[in-house]
């Protein structure tokens, strides 16, 4: 009995952290996509500006995505800010197409902009496009009543500390 237990505690070990992300798995096992990496593009909001007020054109950004099958926790970046998710899931009905990352986030900008940007907690819903995921595309919405839209491609593996230079400068394509 203890090398039964032993055995099932090493391939439930190594299942859990590795082997959910084979192919073998995908679709009947393990019904969401690995979306473990950076995600690069851009957020179009609809937040006034209160010294111009003007809309701000859209933002770069990028999303680290961290994964395993039991868990998923997300960080969004700007110039400005960083939001870390604290309630995450996946919504995902195949019958009725849907494919979907959704989560809760608390946001906090840099202190220097503290004057014009509070911290606040906000909810987004991506559409998962893609087999494999190659694009996230989705709305948010604050508790500082601004909403807007998201739009990030697939950028690599690595999870990213920061902005790269060479982000895309083609915003919301």
């Amino acid at each position: 009995l203890p090398q039964v237990v032993s055995i099932d505690l090493v391939i439930y070990a190594f299942f859990v952290n590795w082997g959910w992300k084979l192919k073998i798995f995908r679709g009947w096992l393990v019904p969401f996509p690995n979306l473990n990496g950076t995600w690069e593009g851009f957020i179009d909001s609809d937040w006034i500006d209160t010294k111009t007020n003007k809309k701000n054109d859209p933002i770069s950004v990028i999303l680290t995505i961290k994964q395993k099958f039991s868990k998923i926790d997300c960080v969004m970046k700007t110039t400005e800010m960083v939001s870390q998710s604290y309630v995450e899931d996946f919504k995902i009905n195949k019958d009725k197409q849907i494919q979907q990352l959704v989560y809760c986030y608390i946001s906090k900008p840099k202190l220097s902009l503290s004057n014009r940007s509070s911290v606040h907690e906000g909810a987004i819903v991506f559409e998962i496009i893609g087999n494999p995921a190659s694009k996230l595309k989705g709305e948010y919405w604050t508790t500082r009543k601004t909403t807007g839209e998201i739009i990030l491609k697939y950028r690599e593996k690595n999870l990213l500390q920061e902005i790269p230079d060479n982000l895309e400068k083609n915003p919301m394509n």
